[in-house]
């Protein structure tokens, strides 16, 4: 028997998978009927194919790719959150540091990118500093404006019990801040995937260690337009994979007491 639950998450993803077939019966039909070739625009029906057959070089492209951008997110994860914690211990700390941390986000990676990877040896390395840069702003921003957003009436309610600074910060900071923070690590996902992808073109290293954007770049001047556009669909999908999961840890971080996940189940 189904539950208004599972009728909620069915209503939420049948429009876009009905969406989403439309588009792609709608681009497969007109491919066909214009006779459009698969090295101008490939079908649907080619991508799929490409998929098929090339499906294991592609998965371990794309593993290689995930891993860098991974260990690029637990690292802005880390590095975000201990720089957020600094910046409200004091506001001079945070006006001194926080223009470099914006700096460090305006700047085109594309332009960073080549000047880390000559000083860095090691491409892999290279690779996840890039990648990092990209993603660590916005767990930086939102958790420092979680930690400073309180409510007057718990932070008065901690003042007037003669809260230490310690129990301030487990007991209200901290839950105060984790909407913004897990809002950050929901952004934070997917400029992980980009930079690590954007990296890799900019390295444009090869080898079984390569990574989809080599995939890219290798199908791009071969003419293989369809492995191309299959790489940039397993792209897509890894960066939808990890929004899901960063809103499920969301879900079950915050569902059980935080007013912002009761608005939504409602």
């Amino acid at each position: 028997m189904a539950t208004p639950r599972d009728n909620s998450t069915l209503t939420e993803m049948l429009p876009p998978f009905v969406v989403g077939i439309i588009i792609l019966a709608a681009w497969e039909a007109a491919c066909r009927f214009f006779a459009i070739p698969a090295y101008l625009f490939p079908a649907p029906s080619a991508i799929g194919q490409s998929l098929i057959a090339d499906g294991p070089s592609l998965m371990r492209a794309l593993w290689s790719t995930l891993k860098v951008a991974l260990i690029a997110l637990g690292l802005a994860t880390l590095i975000g959150s201990i720089v957020a914690f600094l910046f409200v211990q004091n506001r001079l700390i945070e006006r001194s540091f926080f223009p470099y941390a914006v700096i460090m986000q305006v700047t085109p990676i594309v332009a960073v990118a080549p000047l880390i990877i000559i000083l860095v040896k090691n491409t892999q390395v290279a690779l996840i500093i890039c990648a990092t840069i990209i993603a660590v702003f916005p767990i930086i921003s939102n958790t420092t404006i979680g930690l400073r957003s309180l409510d007057s009436g718990h932070k008065n309610l901690f003042a007037i019990n003669n809260a230490s600074r310690l129990q301030s910060l487990i007991y209200l900071r901290i839950p105060s801040a984790l909407p913004f923070f897990f809002a950050g690590l929901r952004v934070a996902s997917g400029l992980s995937l980009i930079g690590a992808v954007v990296a890799e073109f900019v390295a444009g290293t090869g080898g079984r260690s390569a990574g989809l954007a080599y995939e890219i770049l290798q199908a791009g001047f071969q003419l293989e337009i369809p492995r191309m556009f299959a790489a940039l669909f397993l792209i897509t999908m890894t960066g939808i994979l990890m929004f899901s999961v960063m809103v499920v840890l969301s879900k079950v971080a915050l569902g059980p007491w935080h007013d912002s996940e009761h608005e939504q189940e409602a």
